[in-house]
């Protein structure tokens, strides 16, 4: 599916991580953590911040979630072409399509009345199973990672032309993004435009591990700080889970004993 590459990253990565990748996935990771206190402080009104309009809080989301799926579609491909099997990816993808459920459900209980049913994790899922069927696409993955982007741009202006497409924004199909409204969620990530930033994840590692692969790291062990950020990088998705309760449970004991 790849063309040929250097034997010793064939052979020192068939069955190990990338500690690149890995680092790339801890700085979303932190970024992400760093966002999230901030809006957990507001939750609890500690400060006073505007996160779902103030182009300072929206961007910062857009990027943070952007480096997370660009560095899962740099995942895939690696994956790809180490020969990964449609056994492990499946028990992969029930692990990440368990958690979104797990996600969903902690959400309701917290914010009942914007709860999450298609945030980052669930728009993963469907997204993995896309890159997988499609990894072998080569440079087309950068053409279908721009038009996936460009919809989102081109929708609001078809909905209003076109009325019987009102239909797009309904719950039933606003997971796929071609919306001219915003569902009221605490996290939204459809289909469109994210599918974008990870094919075009999936075709930057298709080109670095045929043309530059010791760019995507290598398996040796890491020391020190590095080590720590590429053992966070590695167990992302339970960090994922996790993060957002212990924030705010800190932030209420030390509301409590202040």
């Amino acid at each position: 599916m790849f063309n040929a590459v250097p034997d010793a990253f064939t052979n020192a990565t068939m069955t190990q991580r990338l500690d690149r990748i890995d680092l790339l996935r801890a700085a979303a990771m932190l970024w992400m953590t760093a966002y999230h206190f901030c809006f957990d402080l507001d939750f609890f009104g500690l400060i006073q911040e505007d996160f779902y309009r103030d182009p300072y809080w929206t961007w910062q989301r857009t990027a943070i979630v952007s480096l997370f799926l660009f560095t899962a579609g740099l995942s895939q491909a690696v994956a790809v072409h180490q020969g990964q099997t449609w056994t492990r990816f499946w028990r992969r993808w029930l692990q990440v399509a368990g958690a979104a459920l797990l996600v969903t459900a902690g959400s309701l209980l917290v914010f009942p009345q914007s709860f999450i049913y298609f945030g980052v994790l669930h728009g993963i899922a469907v997204m993995l199973i896309v890159v997988r069927l499609t990894a072998g696409w080569g440079a087309w993955l950068w053409l279908l990672g721009a038009l996936a982007v460009g919809l989102t741009f081109v929708a609001p202006a078809l909905i209003q032309t076109v009325p019987a497409l009102e239909v797009l924004n309904t719950p039933w199909l606003n997971w796929l993004g071609l919306i001219s409204r915003k569902p009221v969620t605490e996290d939204y990530v459809p289909l469109f435009p994210w599918l974008g930033v990870m094919w075009w994840g999936v075709a930057a590692g298709r080109w670095a591990v045929r043309e530059r692969p010791q760019w995507l790291g290598s398996g040796a062990p890491a020391r020190g700080g590095r080590k720590a950020l590429v053992w966070m990088g590695r167990w992302s998705l339970s960090y994922y889970l996790l993060h957002q309760p212990v924030l705010m449970a800190l932030i209420w004991l030390g509301m409590q004993v202040s």
